[in-house]
């Protein structure tokens, strides 16, 4: 009998993926079957709809789920879930496909599963709209006045949303590909059922998670740190699919956290892993999806910092953190969410403290705190910068130095408040 947290929404973990001679078999069926091209967000939630991450989704969300899901947390069965999973199609492949069809799902020539379509659903504008002030719009835009002005040219999730296409394909998935996940990220990547098989051969019970998009700089070194004093391991578990122009790639990010973890931590209370989702930054929603499927993986505990998920200055700074004192917990056995936020204040170097502090532990002033960010990390390495002691570990920061010596398309990072200390 398992010590760890059950998987969400009471049916364990729900198993997607195809082996052996169903998967043979279901690629051969696959050929006959119409193609429909999936856009990188969705072909990594369809792999967390396979191997069980997504659980209990089996598939891309009814409108009766989408609509329960932006509106009030719920899915159409009462279980809670905090952001939509949804397939887009075209309006020829919408109008060609009837209910009741299959369908070969398809990412930059890969096929990655397939789908008996239950539904289809037109997307309009005013849907997306909906969608994007439900999930995207967060304190730091308080009107949706004000979102709209920068959301389509500052939030690459809005973006995301509003460039769909115009339907919605709805039904349970056959998982027959991770793609390149696997072997790219071997070692690293990690199915649900994978990484709850660490944590019960090591005996652990309470678990905390810190999600990282990018480099682990001091402040997330603390975080991992305070998160092991409490709990009996923590899980490092890095994105490992698509982020904005400008973000650091996963492989140079693991590099940096094999580095600190080899030599800043005691080995055998850290478990390093990867996942295949593209971010949203969907800031306080995505704090709640990274509990929710972090649950599935066996995780108790999810460490919540400032603006987590965050982007620009959509978000509250501590928004993250509150929103879970406000979402519904429903009664019915397993539909509520059951890892709970580990809520952290923001962390940073104090010069008269001689050591890493938070707003809760540190008296003193801006003047004396070496501030960290990511945001800030990639700014100041980007421009070929100094950076201030205290920022990094020096064996990580060698490492992101040789990577941008060699990047010659630079992007501007742009700073918000939140990296700057301005945001209070």
């Amino acid at each position: 009998m398992s010590n760890l947290v059950p998987a969400h929404g009471g049916k364990g973990l729900v198993n997607r993926m195809l082996e052996g001679a169903e998967l043979a078999a279901e690629k051969k069926k696959a050929e006959t079957l119409r193609k429909i091209e999936m856009s990188p967000r969705e072909a990594g939630d369809i792999i967390m709809l396979g191997t069980g991450g997504f659980s209990p989704l089996e598939g891309f969300m009814t409108k009766a789920d989408w609509q329960g899901v932006c509106e009030n947390f719920l899915l159409a069965d009462g279980t809670f879930w905090p952001v939509p999973v949804t397939l887009s199609a075209s309006k020829e492949d919408a109008g060609a496909i009837k209910i009741g069809d299959e369908v070969a799902l398809m990412h930059e020539g890969v096929l990655m599963g397939t789908m008996k379509v239950t539904e289809k659903f037109e997307m309009t504008e005013e849907n997306k709209k909906y969608e994007c002030e439900k999930v995207y719009m967060g304190e730091g835009t308080p009107t949706a006045e004000d979102f709209w002005k920068i959301a389509m040219d500052d939030h690459p999730g809005v973006a995301m949303v509003m460039n769909q296409k115009p339907f919605n394909l709805a039904g349970p998935i056959k998982l027959l590909s991770e793609g390149e996940f696997p072997t790219k990220y071997a070692g690293i990547y990690m199915r649900p059922a994978e990484a709850r098989k660490i944590f019960e051969k090591r005996g652990w019970n309470k678990i905390a998670a810190l999600q990282l998009r990018n480099p682990m700089h001091r402040s997330h070194e603390y975080l991992a740190k305070i998160a092991v004093e409490v709990c009996d391991g923590v899980f490092i578990h890095s994105l490992v699919g698509n982020l904005k122009p400008g973000d650091i790639p996963a492989e140079v990010r693991v590099k940096c956290i094999d580095s600190l973890v080899q030599n800043y931590f005691v080995p055998d209370k850290v478990v390093q892993g990867g996942y295949p989702l593209d971010m949203r930054y969907a800031g306080p929603r995505e704090g709640l999806l990274h509990a929710t499927f972090r649950q599935n993986y066996g995780i108790s505990d999810m460490i919540i910092g400032r603006d987590h998920a965050g982007v620009g200055d959509f978000y509250g700074m501590f928004e993250a953190q509150t929103i879970f004192d406000k979402i519904p917990y429903p009664e019915e056995e397993g539909k509520a969410l059951i890892c709970k936020p580990l809520k952290i204040d923001w962390t940073f170097y104090c010069k008269k403290c001689d050591g890493m502090a938070s707003l809760r532990t540190c008296p003193h002033g801006k003047e004396d705190r070496v501030l960290l960010s990511g945001t800030m990390l990639r700014k100041m390495l980007s421009e070929g910068g100094n950076l201030p002691d205290h920022f990094g570990r020096e064996e990580v920061l060698d490492i992101l130095r040789a990577y941008y010596q060699g990047v010659t398309d630079k992007v501007e990072v742009k700073l918000h408040g939140a990296a700057t200390g301005d945001q209070k």
